[in-house]
């Protein structure tokens, strides 16, 4: 049987204790010796240099493959190409190219003069340097700013046609949401890799401010069931629970790897990897 690929989202610290926030979530799911492990770009560019700072520490202290956002914010085609070759140069080689959320207040993203018109232009700059593996996001539920989700995929295709190498989804709460959209990116001819994206919930007041801005449908089920839990105080155990069936759901279906939104709580992603058998080696070889 194949091992099931892993890979983790973290973000950037912004004070000390983010600082040590960020290195625990190394520690704890790096030996579960992910594929790689990303770190994100905060909206309008406001976390560049942090980023930038984080992505070159943990590749350079962790052994972790590091894969750094990019975004086309607020920032010419120069300073963005500045910034990847900035990466290359620290050896770092994999980019998830987004075109990026503009800043709060700002409404719809808007190019800055002599600036990259969104994600595709990105992708093509990247892709002719001949330096990066090239990761991009998709929508297996239509993106607010979509006109329809054959939209959400045709753009999706335009992406992995200017040299994106792989694609990660955007999370979503059932399996069949994941299958209907690979299934339509198949038959539109996209023959990449698409990575479930889990977000195992750490704050469900949080998760449904965040479902609400990027579209993402919960179920009546999840709610009734977290505000119960809520009231109970098994928030945890139910997080717990639905993110390990989403996940079993997905590897039974086919998928061969899971992408997971830790948001620097490693604690509940750690135990549903744990609770699917996705064990770090030394502890294989323990019940082995």
């Amino acid at each position: 049987m194949s091992r099931t690929g892993l890979s983790f989202e973290f973000f950037p610290p912004k004070n000390l204790e983010g600082s040590f926030r960020l290195w625990d979530c190394v520690n704890t799911l790096g030996p579960l010796e992910p594929d790689f492990v990303s770190v994100t770009y905060g909206a309008g560019g406001t976390t560049r240099t942090l980023t930038h700072e984080a992505v070159s520490t943990i590749h350079k202290t962790s052994g972790l493959t590091v894969a750094a956002h990019l975004t086309c914010v607020n920032a010419t085609r120069e300073e963005t190409m500045q910034i990847a070759d900035g990466y290359a140069a620290a050896g770092v080689t994999e980019i998830v190219a987004l075109r990026g959320d503009p800043p709060k207040g700002a409404g719809r993203f808007t190019p800055v003069e002599n600036g990259f018109s969104g994600s595709v232009e990105l992708i093509e700059a990247l892709a002719q340097t001949g330096k990066f593996r090239i990761r991009v996001g998709a929508y297996p539920e239509k993106h607010p700013d979509a006109a329809n989700s054959q939209a959400d995929i045709d753009h999706l295709k335009r992406k992995i046609d200017a040299g994106a190498h792989s694609a990660i989804t955007q999370f979503f709460f059932e399996a069949e949401t994941f299958f209907r959209f690979r299934d339509a990116c198949v038959a539109s001819g996209i023959t990449a890799p698409i990575l479930p994206g889990i977000l195992p919930i750490e704050n469900w007041g949080g998760a449904r401010k965040f479902a609400a801005m990027c579209g993402t449908h919960i179920p009546p089920m999840v709610v009734d069931a977290f505000e119960n839990a809520t009231r109970d105080g098994t928030t945890d155990l139910l997080a717990t629970a639905l993110a390990t069936e989403l996940c079993d759901d997905l590897l039974q279906g086919g998928v061969d790897h899971l992408h997971f939104y830790t948001l620097n709580r490693p604690e509940l992603t750690r135990d549903v990897c744990h609770a699917l058998g996705l064990l770090p080696k030394a502890s294989l070889q323990e019940v082995a």
